[in-house]
């Protein structure tokens, strides 16, 4: 249980700072593929926690 608290307080901290590369991802990810305007935001959200969740799980176990 304590290593899931952990992970998720890393991920929460790394939030904020994974918006720029979700943004350019997601920008990067259009010009390739013809994703409609609407699925831009959900997408972007998606990637931001992923992102997130993948640096926490590395901070957590590195």
């Amino acid at each position: 249980m304590m290593n899931i608290v952990l992970t998720l307080v890393f991920s929460i901290v790394m939030l904020f700072f994974m918006l720029f590369p979700a943004m350019k991802i997601v920008e990067w990810l259009d010009s390739r593929f013809s994703i409609p305007e609407k699925f831009h935001t959900p997408l972007t959200i998606i990637v931001v926690i992923l992102l997130s969740l993948s640096i926490g799980v590395f901070l957590k176990y590195a």
